[in-house]
């Protein structure tokens, strides 16, 4: 994540386009380290969200409401006090720093037309929204930090303001061939530490993209860059800074594995290999990152106990499987045993007391073979113990065979398990799988007779470029009510070849064949919500319905089938049309 001087530069830079003119209508506090402007533009009405949480500190426009609480604490009250109506004729960012400056004129009391400074700092655990007047003389902060707090700085009413110190940083707009020579590659540090300490509102990010962009390892010594490479990266810096003058911004998020990873205000070209999506506006993004972030989260966190569950017994499953192979495989030398035996009975009659071997010849294979023998025991005595061991292997050969099918079908089916729950989007999801779970005796049933079930979630709906209806199980239960249940025998059914996944039904309706797009739509759908998310392309298995078995007592989601198509899909969904069920 990068909340650096470049992505607050594109923040005022919309704002100043947004509100900048607009009149302050009402304030609110909602939370004790956040504020809400509610500004009035040409009819237009916005919200101005500003938060100085230590965790997460933030600022954007949006047209959703919170709660606030009935009583407004005494800063809020403050800024009512002053800013009500007021109209806001600047926003800045002093030093390219990550410190946003809102002005608002309004009337004083004596009906005289004054000036304040609503200064936003974006500093991480040190963010802060601070109350000024127009001499710079701090009335009020939403964070009141005194000496004992913090030796660098007082923030407290009554105090001149002073922004935080730049710990010898330069602007980029002041960086000369000289200053980047002497005073920046000159650092004994890694090129990108050596950008984001040396340059005001750099970050990590930022700095590393630089250097990529210059074809240069971030990671790389200073020591080790060359003439031709310093200056490279100058120049990258100079194009940086001509596209931030230019307000030539590209806001944009990176995904990686479905997982919001980082975001910006200029293109990452560093990350090739992940998603990009690109927005119009910086504050779209800022909304799109967190709530997904957020959402991202607590899904993990939510779904981390079922997790949990699924790996143990996998793990558990996955040795007893290699056990029960190795026994079955063991039991591949009964059939020798028996040949001794019969040998032993045919052969015996020749041999000497407390002989220790029998070699004769196998008329099996016509080959000369040498049987140990227990010299204590007689022949018949030796000949039976070598068909007790070969019963005793038959009958466990005959009691693994099926067990192993078993076992096998089990790990698949938490194989199946848990790519379902990769594909989680909600809590109901969640709530399926744990029942699943539950109903296989991997979770103990703690249910209480007549106690409310969960909501079950619903399979996903899209609709094809031709308008053929789509759908597609999120887990075990959903697919076996979505094939078996759902779709009527002339549907389509699409599935990843030989891995977990969804099953995908297609709709036929009255058509007699399906349009070629739609094949190729569904089997996306299939490659994207199955184990294969990752993979460049993955083979897709597809039939109509009718043509499906669900074996006896088998698992839910299993089935099995003769004679189907195959062909490769990528796992890309965008562009397909997804129906929103409420």
């Amino acid at each position: 994540m990068a909340f650096d001087g470049f992505v607050i530069s594109n923040i005022v830079t919309e704002l100043k386009q947004k509100i900048a003119g607009g009149r302050i209508y009402k304030i609110y506090q909602p939370e004790t380290d956040e504020i809400t402007l509610v500004i009035k533009k040409e009819r237009n009405t916005m919200r101005l969200h500003i938060s100085a949480s230590a965790s997460l500190p933030l600022i954007y426009l949006t047209t959703e409401t919170k709660t606030n609480p009935m009583q407004a604490p005494n800063f809020c009250m403050l800024l009512r006090k002053h800013l009500s109506n007021g109209r806001i004729v600047s926003i800045c960012q002093p030093d390219f720093e990550r410190i946003i400056d809102i002005t608002v004129e309004h009337l004083d009391e004596l009906g005289d037309v004054c000036q304040k400074h609503l200064i936003v700092e974006l500093m991480g655990k040190h963010s802060n929204i601070i109350f000024t007047d127009s001499e710079g003389m701090i009335l009020d902060s939403i964070k009141h930090i005194s000496a004992n707090i913090s030796s660098v700085r007082e923030v407290l009413p009554g105090r001149t303001y002073c922004a935080p110190p730049s710990k010898g940083k330069h602007s980029i707009f002041m960086l000369t061939p000289e200053l980047f020579a002497n005073e920046i590659i000159k650092k004994p540090l890694s090129l990108t530490k050596a950008l984001y300490t040396s340059i005001t509102g750099m970050s990590p990010l930022i700095a590393n993209e630089v250097c990529y962009r210059a074809g240069l390892d971030g990671n790389d010594s200073t020591d080790s860059l060359t003439e031709e490479g310093a200056g490279g990266l100058y120049g990258q810096l100079l194009k940086l800074r001509t596209a931030i003058e230019d307000e030539d911004y590209h806001p944009n998020i990176i995904y990686y594995k479905d997982e919001p990873k980082e975001f910006s205000c200029i293109t990452l070209t560093s990350y090739a290999d992940a998603q990009e999506k690109v927005f119009d506006s910086i504050f779209d993004v800022l909304i799109e990152y967190f709530s997904e972030k957020e959402k991202y989260t607590r899904m993990k966190q939510k779904s981390a106990d079922l997790r949990k569950i699924i790996q143990t017994a996998q793990e558990r499953t996955s040795k007893k499987y290699d056990l029960q192979k190795k026994q079955l495989k063991d039991t591949e030398k009964r059939e020798k045993y028996k040949v001794y035996g019969e040998l032993i009975q045919a052969y015996g009659y020749q041999l000497e007391p407390n002989a220790k071997s029998l070699t004769c010849m196998n008329y099996y294979t016509d080959q000369e073979i040498t049987i140990p023998l227990d010299s204590n025991k007689t022949p018949l005595e030796n000949a039976q113990k070598y068909f007790a061991r070969y019963n005793k292997l038959k009958r466990t050969y005959e009691a693994l065979s099926s067990l192993v099918v078993e076992t096998k079908a089990d790990l698949d089916h938490l194989e199946s398990i848990a790519t379902s729950l990769s594909l989680s989007e909600d809590e109901k999801d969640l709530n399926q799988i744990k029942q699943e779970l539950t109903d296989y005796g991997y979770i103990k049933s703690r249910g209480h007779k007549g106690a409310k079930k969960p909501k079950k979630s619903k399979p996903l709906h899209f609709v094809s470029s031709d308008g053929f209806h789509m759908y597609v199980g999120k887990n075990n239960y959903q697919n076996d009510e979505l094939t078996f249940k759902f779709a009527n025998g002339g549907d389509w059914w699409f599935h990843a070849k030989q891995m977990p996944g969804s099953h995908v039904i297609v709709r036929k309706e009255q058509a007699e064949t399906l349009p070629d797009a739609t094949f190729e739509e569904a089997g996306r759908l299939a490659a994207y919500y199955s184990q294969g998310r990752q993979a460049p392309k993955v083979e897709i298995d597809y039939i109509q319905r009718k043509e499906l078995k669900k074996p006896p007592k088998a698992k839910p989601g299993f089935v099995i089938y003769h004679t189907n198509y195959s062909m490769m899909c990528v796992p890309d969904i965008s562009g397909i049309q997804e129906i929103k069920e409420k």
